[in-house]
């Protein structure tokens, strides 16, 4: 279960009650004498205690299940925001902090007062969680944005007023609004259904059925609005007469997470070019729409931007970089318990770092954890609410050659030079089944040649002090292939902690949920690997999709969805609308862990993944089309897959859709060598690699 202190885990409504699921920290809640839960408003010194109970006891949190009541939330006369909060106290000393919200669309569970008014919860601009009354209004909210081919900008949203139906609504409406002459501008939009987005929300049962969709042409903002920008409401036309016959909403926000396709274009009206931008808003998030003069002057500066970022990644001023690097390592105060993260080249938030940083957070005091972050991809470390600094930016360099600990799972750049008084600890991503490093006969990647990257790689891993190993055998292997002659931490993966402590069915409903995967939906996760001879460039891999969707669709349609996970090297970006409802793209997902855990069945191929969901004792299908040519030609093995794997072969869509019948009809009968195979490899993983992790490296 992935917890955060203070965070709100769920909400839900029963009758006139509201009840809440807070994770507490025990570490936090042991340095008070005494604690209790209130309703508390600005300007009132009288608390209400709110009555809660311990409803789940973890490691390190507890879960406790809040009852507000609305004869409770009613106490309070005066209007205003009504905050759930924690009062703490230790003698005289009395500490007060708030419940921080899980950012659902919490504001649907809403109690009707009569009188035009309604209860309701919803998310204060600093993230937390209250209840308020007001008059019963429009609530509109856009989740999916796309200015698609035909210079049209497509929005999907969802629309609640109480008891509002279809049959009593005339027509819907999207207003746009030019917000310097406030001019409006009205279009139509439709009634739609959208259960295969919703379906498993708390709100899902108020709202599924009411969707509404409106595409506007691009020529409307230029015409309008010369170089301006737009806001929208929702109105509602009821097929009543009278003044109470429309219903207007505020203005609509957007779901940040959902900008579809094209957000920006370049568009050509009446010889004058305009670039189209659609985007939420910074603060409140606001759908936004702005028409602007397209300035060739900025494209340039633009381009001169990216000339001198080329400049900056040049290997000269990666050999000057290189040498501030040693200036400062030597000059820089060393700040031993500063540690930096960083997760396959500061793309992710996710792997081995995390599940060692999560530990540290919770055990392990005095230490600065800091993560490092690539530029284009700042905004996983952003939602996630912990520490970064942008890779290879200034701050970067001063932390960096500072730093005490580097914590990474995969290589650094070559030119990077370790000082003297860092420790760096290599994770690595994987239990090895193709061959690594040293041991490849052939190299098939852009961008090197076999000799190149096998010394590039051993230079790299002899800067390593310290290798996490999930078992023995990946041990042997990697002190061969990485020429690796230091400590090795035989331990178990700390990633794989989380399949151990998190296995229950409150956070895999949970995960299903922000996914939009119906509950009662069977999941068949596929994990592929990438291919060194399939590229586009250094770096970015192509990946074709050999399975017939199709047909795995009229076969499990009804039963089962799909989620696709590419690797992290893989560029593609697949395109699989038809299949709405069944497939789900995965693959920017910020960690594959809560993929595993919802997953039923997976299928991969020579991905390691497979050796971390053995953990769950789940079945496994591998989808090996190519393997003659893999086995033989690109990577190799290091033992006997196809006698070894624990679970079928397949090589075609057929083959794949028998093997989940059989599952489906006979159950999970696990191959013969299955317990072989976990004793083999996941004899170390208990959910306490972390820990064996940290106590090695830190606590002495």
């Amino acid at each position: 279960m992935n917890l955060q202190n203070r965070k709100l885990t769920e909400i839900r409504q029963s009758g006139e009650t509201y009840i809440l699921s807070v994770a507490m920290e025990k570490a936090f809640l042991e340095k008070w004498e005494s604690y209790e839960f209130v309703l508390s408003q600005n300007g009132i010194t009288e608390n209400v205690e709110i009555p809660h109970t311990v409803i789940e006891d973890t490691e390190q949190y507890l879960i406790y299940e809040l009852q507000i009541t609305e004869s409770k939330l009613n106490t309070f006369e005066e209007a205003g925001a009504i905050l759930p909060m924690i009062v703490m106290t230790e003698g005289e000393e009395e500490k007060r902090v708030t419940i921080k919200s899980n950012n659902d669309y919490i504001e649907l569970l809403q109690i009707h007062l009569g009188d035009g008014l309604i209860l309701h919860p919803f998310t204060t601009k600093n993230n937390n969680i209250a209840f308020k009354t007001e008059e019963e209004r429009l609530f509109a909210r856009i989740d999916h944005a796309e200015i698609n081919e035909d210079d049209e900008l497509e929005l999907y949203g969802l629309y609640h007023f109480s008891d509002l139906v279809s049959e009593d609504i005339k027509r819907l409406e999207i207003v746009a609004i030019e917000n310097k002459t406030k001019t409006e501008y009205v279009f139509p939009a439709t009634l739609t259904s959208l259960p295969d987005l919703y379906e498993g929300k708390i709100w899902s049962a108020k709202v599924m059925d009411n969707g509404f969709y409106t595409s506007i042409s691009l020529k409307t903002f230029v015409q309008t609005a010369r170089s301006g920008s737009f806001s929208f409401i929702l109105k509602v036309v009821l097929k009543e007469s009278g003044e109470q016959a429309v219903l207007e909403s505020r203005r609509i926000t957007m779901n940040v997470n959902n900008i579809n396709g094209q957000s920006r274009r370049r568009y050509k009206y009446a010889d004058t070019t305009f670039t189209i931008t659609c985007k939420p808003t910074k603060q409140r998030k606001f759908l936004s729409v702005k028409a602007s003069y397209y300035k060739p002057v900025k494209r340039r500066i633009g381009k001169a931007r990216k000339k001198v970022v080329q400049v900056v990644r040049s290997k000269r001023m990666q050999k000057i970089y290189q040498l501030a690097f040693k200036v400062m390592a030597k000059v820089n105060p060393v700040n031993r318990k500063l540690v930096i993260f960083e997760s396959f080249h500061g793309k992710q938030y996710s792997d081995n770092p995390r599940a060692i940083y999560e530990y540290m957070t919770r055990s392990t005091r005095g230490y600065k954890l800091i993560w490092s972050a690539d530029r284009r991809h700042m905004e996983k470390f952003i939602e996630a609410g912990v520490p970064y600094v942008r890779r290879f930016s200034i701050k970067w360099l001063f932390l960096m050659t500072s730093a005490g600990h580097w914590v990474t799972n995969a290589r650094l750049p070559l030119w990077i030079p370790k000082p003297k008084h860092t420790t760096y600890v290599q994770t690595w991503h994987g239990t090895p089944l193709k061959r690594l490093a040293a041991d490849m006969e052939e190299v098939h990647m852009p961008g090197t040649d076999t000799e190149r990257y096998k010394r590039n790689f051993t230079s790299e891993a002899a800067k390593w002090d310290y290798l996490v190993s999930p078992n023995g055998y990946s041990t042997e292997i990697f002190r061969r292939a990485f020429q690796f002659d230091k400590e090795v931490l035989e331990t178990g993966y700390p990633r794989n902690d989380y399949l151990y402590d998190a296995n229950d069915e409150w956070t895999i409903g949970r995960i299903k949920r922000r996914i939009g995967i119906k509950s009662d939906k069977k999941v068949i996760l596929y994990a592929p690997t990438w291919r060194d001879n399939q590229f586009y460039r250094k770096g970015a891999y192509k990946f074709d999709l050999q399975m017939d969707l199709d047909d795995l669709q009229r076969e499990f349609g009804d039963t089962h969805v799909i989620v696709l996970r590419m690797h992290y090297l893989v560029a593609e970006n697949l395109d699989i609308s038809a299949y709405e409802g069944f497939v789900y793209d995965c693959s920017t997902y910020d960690d594959i862990r809560d993929l595993y855990l919802i997953s039923d069945i997976l299928i991969t191929d020579y991905s390691s993944v497979f050796f971390d969901f053995a953990n769950l004792r789940r079945p496994m299908i591998f989808f090996v089309y190519d393997i003659d040519e893999y086995r033989d030609t690109l990577r190799g093995f290091y033992f006997d897959f196809e006698e070894k794997a624990p679970g079928p072969l397949v090589k075609d869509t057929e083959g794949l859709i028998q093997e989940v019948k059989k599952i489906e009809q006979d159950g999970f009968q696990p191959a013969d060598n299955y317990d072989e195979f976990i004793d083999k490899f996941c004899y170390l993983e208990d959910g306490r690699a972390s820990e064996r992790v940290v106590k090695a490296l830190f606590d002495n």
